[in-house]
């Protein structure tokens, strides 16, 4: 059962290198940084976390599949898993449609793309030479002259059960939003399938603790919309890790026990790290 905490998209990128070196001295196991339109790039903020970092696992969550042509994924994150052996998880997914759209790359069938994108990437980091004529990927005797050693796990961040099923059959893990009570989370598991091996499932949630109800429910109200929004339910239906450290950390035990190998904190507020030390007091 692994941690992890997110450096939310909302901070200032340079305060990403001290939020990485306090995170590798604590008990965490991963740091997830995220590449969503307008705010930061994945690839370079992965980068900068291993250069400053020891032992932290690094997740992209995630690369829009649309923004990203496969072979030049595949060279970004083969050139950070020789860098850094064992400390990179890569996350893909369709990306959000609205931004694909006004990005120019929205694309004709985001399933085709994903599952072609999975595919090439994950035979590139293999060392393998590719060749692909599908829907969406094409390319033509494509290798990679450096490939790591060990592959980093490639995951995709996906929500609904025909791209949930993809995943179980083509990538090494499956990422899930933010808003998945243990209930989703185990009901994600059977949509995902039975994989014939390891199938890491990474969940996000929301993270704030103080000991005052009001001040909670203030707190997390923002981010409570937001995801009900995205997800099409109501803000008290979206689950958080929030409260007393003792309530917050019984919600990521209650993810555990539903099937998330990972879970993910996104702390909200001004001092994310704060509301971070203080879960892991009693949960680790």
């Amino acid at each position: 059962m692994r941690l992890g905490v997110m450096f939310e998209r909302d901070l200032p990128p340079e305060s990403l290198i001290p939020f990485a070196r306090h995170l590798d001295t604590t008990d965490a196991d991963d740091l997830w940084v995220v590449e969503d339109l307008g705010w930061t790039g994945s690839v370079s903020s992965a980068a900068t976390a291993l250069a400053v970092t020891e032992r932290l696992r690094v997740g992209i969550g995630i690369a829009p599949a649309p923004l990203r042509n496969p072979a030049l994924l595949a060279m970004e994150l083969g050139n950070l898993a020789r860098l850094h052996p064992h400390r990179l998880a890569a996350g893909i997914g369709h990306g959000v449609q609205d931004w694909m759209r006004r990005a120019g790359a929205l694309a004709p069938s985001p399933l085709a793309l994903l599952e072609e994108t999975v595919v090439a990437v994950r035979a590139l980091l293999r060392g393998e030479t590719v060749t692909a004529e599908g829907r969406a990927v094409r390319l033509d005797g494509v290798r990679l002259v450096h490939p790591p050693a060990v592959p980093p796990p490639v995951l995709t961040g996906v929500v609904r059960p025909r791209s949930l099923a993809l995943s179980g059959r083509v990538a090494e893990g499956t990422i899930l939003p933010e808003g998945f009570d243990a209930g989703r989370v185990a009901e994600a598991r059977k949509l995902i399938g039975e994989t014939g091996g390891d199938h890491e499932v990474v969940v996000f949630v929301h993270l704030y603790v103080d000991d005052d109800p009001a001040r909670v429910r203030e707190a997390v109200r923002p981010a409570a919309a937001e995801q009900a929004g995205f997800l099409g339910v109501a803000p008290e239906d979206v689950p958080m890790a929030a409260g007393s450290a003792a309530e917050a950390a019984d919600v990521v035990r209650s993810l555990w026990e539903a099937g998330a190998d990972t879970v993910v904190l996104r702390p909200v507020g001004a001092e994310p790290l704060g509301h971070v030390d203080r879960i892991l007091a009693v949960l680790r």
